[in-house]
């Protein structure tokens, strides 16, 4: 004879449903607005009017695209003249010559270090 589990003899028939939120009788209605007293003012139209719904034609260049603009240059650009046109420092500077120029954008991008004068970067064939 197999003796009887506990566990099973304890279960619940029956399941409990959840009860559904009861709503609140004090709750504002979703519907209502109030009207505008002698003591309120009523909202200016003219305020919103004013501002315009279009984007401007000109847009800000990033640095992105200013650094782009210098290294397609016939002559190139120096890691100094990024940093002045951007703002960043030299390791910010290589790190986007070698991570967004090379790697994401995937353009060439070389390298030539004159006898006289620095290291200088240039992107062959621009677009």
């Amino acid at each position: 004879m197999p003796k009887s589990n506990p566990v099973d003899e304890t279960r619940i028939a029956d399941a409990v449903e959840p009860t559904k939120r009861q709503r609140r009788s004090h709750a504002k209605k979703a519907g209502r607005t109030t009207k505008a007293g002698p003591n309120r003012q009523a909202r200016r139209k003219g305020a919103s009017a004013s501002r315009s719904r279009t984007k401007p034609a000109i847009r800000k260049q990033t640095k992105q695209q200013s650094c782009i603009d210098l290294l397609s240059r016939r002559e190139g650009a120096t890691i100094e003249a990024l940093q002045k046109a951007t703002g960043w420092q030299g390791h910010s500077v290589r790190g986007f010559l070698a991570g967004t120029i090379r790697k994401k954008l995937c353009l060439t991008l070389l390298s030539e270090k004159p006898a006289a004068g620095p290291r200088r970067y240039r992107i062959p064939n621009a677009v």
